[in-house]
């Protein structure tokens, strides 16, 4: 796969049926599934805003235009999560790291900016794609614990998994001394494991 691909390979929305009944925990319509966002900075929602980096939007002029102050995502408005939330009749989803979020009938977004595939991309600044992974198994068994088994395999099984990543790791193309070609490859690669470790 050619480097041009990785950005489309990234934007893939792995969507197993959007509708159904569900029966989600108290306060969510059985209309709607969850969206679970993964992602950097074009999907971040807030989520730097509560680790230590240097890569947070919590200042003027971001969310000017839509939420008049800064939300933590880096533009002066809503993301693209943001509205397909809205089309779908989904609330906003909030970021996971947002003190006292713990309802993810509607979701959850995990996007960190300054993020990558890979582990070595900006470590320690950012959730990297194997953490947000991680994240979204603790959701899942939260979501198991609240919902039991089935309901919660139920809920998941119709939810939408949004990912926009990858175009950190290319910061780190300079000090990688194999070909273009395989860089390219070892992040599609580590991005596909992930994936499916997720499923």
């Amino acid at each position: 796969m050619a480097a041009s691909d990785l950005h489309f390979f990234a934007l893939v929305v792995l969507a197993i049926s959007a509708t159904g009944c569900l029966g989600l925990e108290h306060g969510h319509d059985a209309k709607h599934v969850p969206l679970f966002v993964f992602g950097d900075s074009i999907f971040d929602a807030g989520n730097n805003n509560y680790i230590n980096t240097f890569a947070q939007a919590n200042f003027w002029p971001y969310g000017e235009t839509f939420f008049k102050y800064p939300t933590g995502r880096f533009c002066d408005g809503r993301l693209i999560p943001d509205f397909i939330a809205e089309y779908a009749k989904l609330p906003l989803v909030p970021p996971y790291l947002q003190p006292g979020n713990h309802q993810f009938g509607y979701g959850a977004n995990f996007a960190s900016a300054g993020a990558g595939v890979l582990d070595e991309t900006l470590p320690g600044l950012v959730i990297n794609l194997n953490t947000q992974m991680a994240y979204f198994k603790d959701v899942e068994k939260q979501l198991m614990h609240k919902l039991g088994d089935e309901e919660a395999t139920r809920l998941l099984s119709k939810a939408v998994y949004f990912f926009s990543i990858g175009g950190n790791d290319y910061g780190s193309l300079a000090n990688y001394s194999g070909s273009h070609d395989k860089f390219v490859e070892m992040v599609i690669g580590n991005m596909t494991v992930v994936i499916k470790v997720g499923h």
